[in-house]
């Protein structure tokens, strides 16, 4: 039988919310009510808001817009370097990189913007950066149904570098690769040889 998701109780209210910054500002060892702090519990509050809006959109509703008139096209499509922040679920603090993701299509292609606001959802949610490599290419796999499909994350971790064992400049790389990209060596030597080829276009230096 398939394992059941767990339902997420309900959702706090704004003021509670709040109430727990406060909380957590006296845990800290400061003081709520003073001047420079009275107004930082709405201030989180929001920037939460928008820190974790992946959880309002559906990755799915956002691949269900294909192109089918492409001329025959079936050969590799790359866009790298997507820019994201995200959250780690276990310090909920920041990790920032970039995204490549690459699909080799069967009969429909996405617009490239929802290639970046797939990476945009699933970023926008506490994470870590195994599950989010293997969101991103699954759910494109799942919904636009390539013959294959590979995703690499580059992160730098505020996790490790400025808290633990304080190693700044450490950048981690994840990787997922379905379909042709897992069977065919080709096809994958391909891939990570694009990642690696200098930019070329106007306006790009």
């Amino acid at each position: 039988m398939p394992s059941k998701k767990s339902t997420p109780s309900k959702k706090p209210s704004r003021a509670q919310a709040e109430e727990a910054v406060r909380t957590l500002i006296r845990w800290a060892g400061d003081d709520p009510q003073r001047e420079g702090l009275l107004d930082t519990p709405r201030r989180v509050a929001k920037a939460y808001e928008e820190f974790f809006s992946g959880y309002d959109s559906d990755p799915e509703a956002i691949l269900s817009r294909t192109f089918k008139e492409v001329e025959g096209y079936d050969e590799m499509i790359v866009l790298r370097d997507i820019v994201f922040d995200s959250y780690c679920e276990h310090h909920m603090v920041p990790f920032t990189g970039r995204a490549h993701i690459a699909y080799i299509p069967g009969n429909k292609v996405l617009g490239l913007s929802k290639l970046a606001r797939l990476v945009d959802i699933y970023a926008k949610r506490l994470q870590i950066q195994e599950k989010f490599t293997a969101q991103i290419a699954n759910t494109l796999c799942d919904v636009l149904k390539p013959r294959g499909v590979a995703v690499v994350v580059e992160a730098t971790h505020m996790c490790m570098t400025t808290r633990g064992v304080h190693k700044p400049g450490s950048v981690m790389q994840t990787s997922q690769l379905l379909g042709l990209f897992r069977s065919d060596p080709r096809t994958r030597q391909e891939f990570f040889s694009l990642l690696s080829a200098p930019h070329i276009g106007i306006g790009l230096k």
